[in-house]
């Protein structure tokens, strides 16, 4: 019983037998219990035992590696036609406050403050940026980033694993990490039925895929199966929980803009700054559908362009980084300034629709600042890099001003962004 309760919280760890003194006076120094429940053997058994009588007796390799596996049937989902043409944004800043005043972009603020998250006063970085860094050892540190776009995963779960994997090495990459390793929490419907179990199927090969191109191996994870209500679904939700390597705490990048007058640019962007507003935020906020194919991810471009941005880093080139991801450019820019209080001004005209490039959630981008004089340094190593940078405009102010749209103040970008979560809850009581 004590063994399959799960009423507390508990750790199970392995130690050599001349250890067990030292491990015990760090747990008793803690105020923790400590136990020795059980001791390895070399005959490849598992055995449970009560007051002497051997209650369990089972062959390790039948709990492992032979354990018995699930062949269900399933069936993948076709791919989506594309988008047909779509009308432009009359108002790009009404559009924006209204996404960072929605449920899928409101700050969770409301919701981090209400735990521990100063580990003891060694948070470098605390939620609410790319990814959290924690100070483990001098100043070397660890960055943790948990992702998922459920939406993605619904129109194409094969694409949609690939891109909680990718956005997941993005955001540790835009703190200057070196991304490590993941751990995965599989959250699906009944796989009983070929559809649910095609999502988990195809997410799963995603996932692979992208963790085999990225580097970015699986050590750990768990399965939720069975997640519906009244017989409908979850959206799959195969939430990808990183960890990347700081080799210095006092070096890592940030998202908010540092002082007015700094470059703005954009780095692995296609030629139009943006495109994809399939499954977009946008189209879902804005014009309240979910249509089309979800954004697709190219891993060697990830790869290219976020070892760019981390050498970028590293080399002190940059003054603030954030990756571009829901919401798409608009959105980023936006969080860069409600971060910092300073506003900014896109000077230049997107190179095609104004609605895709600000709002079109194409992958593998990064929003990156500089001081003036570093503009020949970073263009000559985005040449040299085959990555695509594209200045912008300047921070400054107190306004946001997205190119030919109205400015919106960065105080009521805030208010919007702040506001939502807060209510509701109130709403709720």
């Amino acid at each position: 019983e004590m063994m399959l309760s799960e009423s507390q919280e508990r750790m199970l760890m392995v130690l050599r037998p001349e250890m067990q003194a030292e491990a015990e006076a760090i747990f008793r120094k803690w105020g923790l219990d400590f136990a020795v429940v059980g001791r390895t053997t070399d005959d490849l058994r598992f055995r449970v035992t009560h007051q002497g009588k051997v209650e369990a007796d089972l062959p390790i390799k039948d709990l492992g590696d032979q354990a018995p596996e699930y062949d269900r049937p399933y069936v993948l989902r076709s791919a989506l036609p594309p988008l047909e043409r779509l009308p432009e944004s009359t108002d790009c800043g009404a559009d924006l406050i209204r996404i960072l005043n929605s449920p899928d972009m409101s700050s969770r603020r409301w919701v981090w403050e209400q735990y521990d998250h100063l580990i003891q006063g060694n948070t470098v970085l605390r939620p609410g940026g790319d990814a959290a860094v924690i100070r483990i050892a001098g100043n070397k540190g660890l960055a943790f980033s948990l992702d998922v776009t459920p939406r993605y995963c619904a129109a194409d779960a094969f694409e949609g694993g690939k891109q909680a994997v990718a956005e997941c090495w993005r955001n540790l990459t835009a703190v200057g990490a070196e991304p490590l390793a993941v751990t995965d929490n599989l959250n699906f419907g009944n796989p009983e039925r070929p559809e649910i179990m095609g999502e988990l199927v195809g997410a799963i090969r995603g996932i692979a895929e992208a963790c085999r191109a990225l580097s970015f191996p699986v050590v750990s994870g768990n399965v939720s199966l069975y997640n519906e209500t009244n017989g409908v679904a979850i959206p799959p939700t195969p939430a990808i929980g990183g960890v990347g390597l700081v080799a210095d705490v006092r070096q890592v990048a940030t998202l908010p803009f540092k002082t007015a007058g700094e470059m703005i640019l954009l780095a692995g962007a296609p030629a139009g700054w943006g495109l994809h507003l399939g499954q977009s935020i946008w189209l879902r906020a804005i014009l309240g559908r979910e249509d089309g194919p979800p954004p697709p991810v190219d891993l060697a471009h990830e790869k290219q362009v976020g070892d760019f941005v981390r050498g970028l880093i590293h080399d002190g080139l940059v003054t603030a980084v954030h990756d571009v991801s829901d919401g798409g450019l608009a959105v980023a820019l936006a969080e860069m300034a409600m971060a910092s209080g300073i506003g900014a001004v896109v000077d230049e005209s997107p190179p095609a629709s104004p609605t895709a490039a600000f709002f079109g959630e194409d992958q593998g981008r990064y929003l990156v600042t500089a001081k003036l004089d570093a503009a020949g340094a970073l263009f000559a190593r985005a040449a040299a890099a085959a990555v695509a940078l594209a200045r912008l405009g300047t921070t400054g102010g107190v306004d946001l001003k997205l190119a030919h749209c109205r400015a919106i103040s960065v105080e009521k970008l805030g208010q919007a962004h702040e506001n939502w979560f807060p209510a509701y809850m109130v709403s709720a009581l």
